[in-house]
């Protein structure tokens, strides 16, 4: 069998038989080397042949540049990678290179027309350019067979990398039925463009001014009846950042959930927890969930009718970036607790607050190795119930139900 000499092809029938394709050193060379320093790629069927691998194919990309062997052949070798990654790797490989040359970063429409082609799943594309010799033998196929087998001709012979075709081969091939991949079958050869589906859908989205969250749907049962339940928001926690605060974001969860106090890690890095509880009063079907952060900082304006507690050590900096930050007025919205050592009074500032502030005291912590350390933890879970009911009735009190928060506290 002659030799095919286009780069492509070579490439094509390679992957469909099986044969090796070697990166080489020389032409002459059969010994593997890294792609970065290879100047010729080697294939074995059905005859050796060495193609300098910086040649240019038939393949253009969308700026119309052609693509050299070495990225089409790097390219197939990394086809299972999504783009970033394919274009991490294309990045280390041209470092690897030192500038000497560069390979072609593929878009997405041009992978896809690749390796479509390679799999031998297409023949024709914008991107790829047709063999010299496809005309003559399409011309030439068409004089001898009429019909489907004029059409055929070209698609086979670009096949076979050779010349024109028997009459009686491309007769044959007319009646070829052509088998697809997943790309062709299901996606085609670009990307379809779905910005009209947003006209056709504007109709059903437009709310009246005024209306509420269901006024758009209102003249429509059928989309009523179909409408998703809004989803009703997690209340938020407030802890204190202060170091000498005796609940922490790496001991909160083990308290308020577990029902057992633990020194807090003052390493600990997490910036946001959430935490389980069951709020009978308001949903006694499902546990409503509760989300633990030390600060605003990433507050919007309406996460503070949010707010169901606020953990204090009565510093009054805390408070500076709060919506309310005179503690006297924060603590008329929101519930205020306080949490220290049993036999300790709470500080000055904390009794200042009066009523709206919680005060409670859990056993102080002694090294679980002492003789009778736990002894003294069973009223923590007592401790825990009293934040619990404080909070239950506060979250009633603001207008807390089971599928909405309150617009505002």
């Amino acid at each position: 069998m002659a030799p095919i000499e286009d780069p492509l092809l070579l490439l094509r029938h390679s992957i469909a038989s099986g044969g090796k394709i070697i990166p080489t050193t020389s032409a002459d060379s059969s010994e593997e080397a890294p792609l970065s320093k290879a100047t010729h790629l080697v294939f074995t069927d059905p005859a050796r042949v060495a193609v300098p691998i910086d040649a240019p194919t038939r393949f253009t990309s969308t700026e119309g540049k052609a693509v050299d062997v070495r990225s089409i052949y790097f390219a197939w070798l990394n086809r299972d990678f999504a783009i970033p990654e394919y274009n991490a790797v294309a990045t280390k490989l041209n470092e690897e290179m030192t500038g000497a040359a560069a390979v072609h970063m593929f878009a997405f429409v041009e992978r896809l027309v690749l390796f479509t082609y390679l799999e031998g799943a297409q023949e024709e594309s914008e991107f790829i350019k047709p063999l010299p010799g496809d005309k003559d033998a399409a011309a030439g196929a068409g004089a001898a067979a009429p019909g489907a087998a004029s059409k055929a001709a070209p698609a086979a012979s670009g096949r076979a990398g050779r010349g024109t075709l028997d009459p009686r081969l491309a007769e044959i091939y007319s009646g070829e039925r052509r088998m697809g991949d997943r790309n062709t079958v299901l996606r085609g050869i670009k990307p379809t463009d779905f910005s009209h589906v947003r006209k056709l859908a504007a109709p059903f989205m437009t709310r009246k001014p005024g209306g509420g969250p269901s006024a758009g749907v209102s003249a429509n049962p059928t989309l009523a009846l179909n409408q998703k339940p809004t989803r009703r928001p997690d209340p938020i926690i407030l802890l204190s950042p202060s170091a000498s605060a005796l609940l922490r974001m790496s001991n909160a969860k083990s308290f308020l959930e577990g029902g057992r106090y633990t020194p807090p890690d003052h390493g600990s890095a997490s910036t946001m927890l959430h935490v389980s509880r069951l709020i009978k009063d308001i949903d006694a079907s499902r546990p409503m969930r509760f989300i633990l952060v030390e600060g605003p900082e990433q507050f919007k304006p309406e996460y503070w009718n949010r707010v169901v507690a606020v953990f204090t050590t009565g510093q009054a900096w805390q408070f500076k970036n709060y919506r309310w930050s005179n503690p006297s007025e924060l603590f008329k919205h929101v519930l205020g607790i306080y949490l220290g050592w049993r036999g300790e009074e709470p500080p000055e500032s904390v009794r200042a607050f009066g009523h709206r502030v919680l005060a409670c005291s859990v056993e102080k912590w002694r090294d679980p190795g002492q003789p009778g350390a736990e002894t003294s933890r069973w009223r923590d879970r007592e401790v825990v119930e009293t934040i619990w009911k404080s909070i239950e009735a506060n979250m009633r009190a603001k207008g807390w139900r089971k599928d909405a928060a309150p617009s505002s506290i």
